[in-house]
């Protein structure tokens, strides 16, 4: 008899710790996609006007006017690469079109499996300067229309900085791909969490940045045919 009590009484409890554990996980993943969509909202602030757009990953692309130029930045999550740990990562694009008629792609410690990047589609790749920081491939689709080296030499020492993994100077404009958070060691190996994006990546941190692809555009164009300017 007291079986026959306790059994809808267990079965009650259990519901209800399951519809709660439902209810948490709901508010905790709720609370994570809005961290997501904000990780770039400080970045935001050293615009004047933009917009943005929150892709179905749930992380953000945003775009404004910084020191007169338009810029695009997208966070964008590498989560396939098996080898190593998930990362995040930031394309600050400065979509202004340039006079050549290639593109130059020079990448940090290539994989072949870098899914924000068109690298490995470029045809040509061509030997690295050797004052070119060390661990870097570098490809094209018009070896005879490179960047001017004395222009490149100027601006290439920021590929020395770790967090530094792609350099992208094209006719549609400049790219530098930067590292910006990689999930948390112990919780992926141990429950493959790859959660990241939690914390907003910093204005201070994205300034340089901008400031640095202003500065190699602001060197390219007089360096570059005059005819395309």
């Amino acid at each position: 008899m007291i079986d026959q009590l306790m059994m809808p009484l267990l079965a009650a409890l259990f519901g209800t710790a399951f519809l709660y554990s439902l209810y948490r996980n709901l508010q905790e993943g709720r609370r994570r996609a809005a961290l997501r969509a904000g990780f770039l909202d400080e970045v935001q602030g050293l615009f004047t006007g933009g917009l943005k757009a929150v892709r179905p990953d749930g992380f953000p692309r945003i775009s404004g006017t910084y020191e007169g130029h338009t810029f695009d930045i997208q966070a964008v999550p590498d989560t396939l690469n098996i080898r190593k740990l998930p990362t995040l990562w930031l394309l600050v694009s400065l979509p202004e079109p340039l006079p050549l008629k290639g593109t130059f792609d020079l990448m940090m410690r290539p994989r072949g499996v870098e899914v924000f990047s068109h690298h490995a589609a470029l045809p040509v790749q061509i030997e690295a300067d050797p004052a070119f920081p060390h661990d870097c491939a570098i490809r094209t689709d018009h070896p005879q229309d490179l960047p001017p080296r004395e222009v490149l030499l100027r601006h290439i020492r920021i590929l020395d900085n770790p967090l530094a993994k792609e350099l992208v100077i094209s006719p549609k404009g400049l790219r530098i791909v930067w590292l910006a958070e990689e999930a948390h060691r112990g919780r992926y190996l141990l429950f493959r969490d790859s959660e990241m994006g939690g914390a907003p990546f910093p204005a201070a941190e994205m300034k340089p940045l901008l400031d640095h692809l202003i500065a190699l555009r602001k060197d390219l164009l007089p360096a570059l045919p005059e005819t395309a300017r």
